[in-house]
């Protein structure tokens, strides 16, 4: 499948066989792809929680709307962003790079987001949304339908996860195969309604 047939046909889907399993292979490769998102200087602050324990699939759906897909789907993924990543030995990021590149760019890090809580959190809903449409589009390559996700007590689910303090979700994406089609696209808004050229 080619990127513009995975964009066109990826429709967000609510009702999944919950008797479909992926197996391990297939997440690992869609997990794999998903880490190739882009993040700002390369600091890979999204952390990806698979939910496949049955109990805590029920717990979370319990504190997300009662929305059936939280079960039914054969992978639940919590993204969650480590709101901290950029001050975690930064180096990580930069080691396969030219040493002139590492020496300029990991003190740029420290600079860029220390004691700025917003932009840290903001980094964080950034790079998860960029891997969320990475996971939903090579899932979609993949045989697989998706439905995007905040409809949920994040608090709640925070607490389900036992994230670390400073981590926070940010979404869901669920991962399976649909039992029915998504419904015709409701109504897109017209190019010249979005698409500005250069100023409003």
């Amino acid at each position: 499948m080619n990127v513009n047939t995975a964009i066109e046909t990826r429709r967000s889907v609510k009702s999944f066989d919950p008797h479909h399993k992926m197996t391990q292979a297939e997440i690992d490769q869609l997990m794999s792809l998903t880490m190739l998102s882009p993040t700002a200087f390369n600091i890979q602050n999204w952390r990806f929680v698979l939910v496949t324990d049955a109990v805590l699939r029920h717990q979370i759906r319990s504190v997300s709307w009662n929305q059936a897909q939280v079960e039914e789907a054969s992978l639940l993924i919590v993204l969650t962003a480590d709101l901290k990543a950029w001050e975690k030995q930064p180096e990580r990021y930069w080691k396969n790079a030219p040493k002139a590149a590492s020496d300029i760019l990991v003190p740029m890090i420290g600079h860029y987001y220390a004691n700025n809580d917003q932009l840290q959190r903001d980094e964080g809903m950034r790079s998860c949304g960029m891997a969320a449409m990475t996971i939903m589009l090579a899932a979609k390559e993949m045989g697989y339908d998706t439905c995007p996700m905040d409809g949920f007590d994040f608090d709640a689910v925070g607490k389900l996860l036992n994230l670390p303090a400073d981590h926070t979700p940010a979404m869901f994406v669920v991962v399976g195969k649909a039992l029915k089609e998504a419904q015709p696209r409701s109504g897109q808004l017209a190019m010249n309604e979005v698409v500005i050229s250069n100023t409003f």
